[in-house]
């Protein structure tokens, strides 16, 4: 199907951007990768009058340590997260989801701001933000950050103002003996997930989990964080079976 006419805007800056969507209030849509957002147009399963694309802003594309979390900016494409080596060798379980969203063209083109923000609960990088204990900086008149966990209040609805940008994530760095894994059901490559879980432990030093944050994909009208499941497993130790006797 062809999509609803719309204008298009292509600002330079974040100013401009912000200024683009003060102006169109709720008739206009940021466009990042547009990998969930043009479909959901040509299917006329959404539409908006004024498209904001912000892929041409510089300066929102980067992954870096600082302060004690690892920051991404928004416009970073889901292949450079799967090339990265800081993600290789400390956030196994992005190491684990990224070859898993979607294909390697969606991959190519697809931003993690675009997947964080757009609300769909069968996004992959949600519950694992949440996992993570993400946090977002959001950017309107000042910036502002929102919890990962506190961000998503519906199907497609988030605390993201329709003046607002989500521009970087910031996931605090993992502490000594931590870990996590995602693991996801899918029919075929392309798919988004039938469900998925994403794990974060980080063990004591009697090899006891210490703290244990899970997540869940596709398993509600938003990615749902199972904080009973967690406290369960906090003080046991992860013996065959732990995790199946909730």
């Amino acid at each position: 199907m062809i999509p609803a006419a719309f204008d298009y805007h292509q600002p330079g800056t974040l100013a401009e951007a912000l200024k683009l969507l003060k102006e169109h209030g709720d008739e206009a849509k940021v466009l990042s990768g547009g990998m969930s957002l043009l479909p959901m147009l040509k299917l006329r399963l959404a539409s908006f009058e004024h498209l904001v694309d912000i892929n041409r802003i510089p300066g929102l594309d980067y992954i870096k340590e600082k302060g004690g979390n690892l920051c991404i900016g928004a416009m970073t494409r889901q292949a450079t997260l799967e090339r990265s080596d800081v993600i290789k060798s400390k956030f196994p379980i992005l190491a684990d989801a990224v070859p898993l969203i979607a294909d390697p063209l969606v991959r190519n083109r697809g931003t993690i701001g675009g997947n964080v923000a757009n609300g769909d609960p069968g996004n992959d990088q949600p519950a694992i933000m949440i996992a993570l204990g993400a946090t977002y900086a959001v950017q309107g008149s000042k910036e502002r950050t929102v919890a990962a966990n506190q961000f998503y209040k519906g199907l497609y609805d988030t605390a993201l103002a329709r003046n607002e940008i989500l521009t970087e994530i910031r996931i605090p760095m993992p502490a000594a003996r931590s870990g996590g894994a995602y693991t996801k059901l899918k029919r075929k490559t392309g798919d988004f997930a039938v469900a998925a879980a994403a794990v974060q432990v980080t063990l004591g030093k009697n090899g006891a989990i210490e703290t244990a944050r899970i997540a869940l994909t596709n398993a509600g009208l938003t990615p749902v964080e199972a904080v009973d499941a967690g406290k369960y497993l906090a003080g046991k130790m992860p013996e065959n079976g732990t995790f199946y006797k909730f």
